[in-house]
């Protein structure tokens, strides 16, 4: 599928090394990468439709410092969508009180009847996009109901029932930005891992070399704020088992669009 990478922190880091390590394994990732450096409501996004191991650009990027707070990156292997540029993760948005939400996701929607509006409005042609335009939408109608934006408590717990909803059936490996929490998911056991530091949390797909890492909380929300978890969610038990026909056929529909 892909592989994803998120990091979040108290303070400023370096974080070169972990991306370059990171990048290698797009040899089996090859349609795409993608890197957002976040700050609140600000996304530096740069993406590209090319195996990032021979990315020239990248390779020069990564050349340079990258210090940061909280970090997004995301190798591609597609399941749904053409190897183009606007099928790359990571994908953001604001919301209606200004918020931007900055998404990258690992695995596959089979079905969720709630989501098949937006195959008509999104840029490009993935799940992954489909599930941040109906998050912002979500938190929008939070935000109306309540006549105010709403407070982080508010929105993970939102958050926690849109995930608890989505997860049955489908695999949903996700880490969202929303400008002041780092949200991560895993419902598939064994593809989502952490390493903590005294500054903060690193979150990969595959641990690297360096360090020691545990799994991630799974089939549970969890939040982290300037590196540190300060919400979990409820475990709600739905864990994606892998199905060769159901992929098969999933494939299948999309060569026929």
């Amino acid at each position: 599928m892909c592989e994803i990478f998120g990091f979040s922190s108290g303070k400023p880091q370096r974080i070169n090394e972990e991306l370059k390590e990171f990048f290698t394994h797009s040899d089996q990732h090859p349609h795409g990468w993608g890197l957002a450096l976040l700050s609140g409501s600000e996304a530096a996004i740069e993406k590209e439709p090319a195996q990032a191991s021979k990315s020239s650009y990248l390779r020069e990027r990564l050349r340079e410092p990258i210090q940061v707070s909280t970090a997004l990156a995301h190798i591609r292997y597609a399941t749904i969508g053409h190897t183009e540029w606007r099928n790359c993760h990571p994908y953001s948005k604001k919301d209606r009180t200004g918020r931007r939400w900055t998404l990258i996701h690992n695995g596959t929607i089979f079905d969720y009847a709630p989501m098949n509006h937006y195959v008509s409005l999104q840029n490009g042609e993935t799940d992954s996009e489909r599930i941040l335009l109906y998050l912002v939408d979500q938190m929008d109608a939070l935000a109306a109901r309540l006549g105010r934006p709403p407070e982080a408590e508010e929105r993970f717990r939102l958050l926690d029932r849109l995930v608890a909803a989505l997860s049955p059936g489908n695999k949903l490996n996700l880490l969202i930005y929303d400008g002041q929490l780092l949200y991560a998911h895993t419902n598939f056991a064994g593809s989502l891992f952490r390493r903590r530091t005294e500054e903060g949390v690193l979150i990969l797909t595959r641990p690297l070399a360096r360090g020691q890492w545990e799994p991630m909380p799974f089939t549970t929300l969890v939040a982290y704020e300037d590196g540190q978890q300060v919400f979990t969610g409820t475990n709600h038990g739905g864990e994606y088992f892998e199905d060769p026909e159901a992929i098969r056929l999933l494939n299948l529909a999309f060569a026929e669009l």
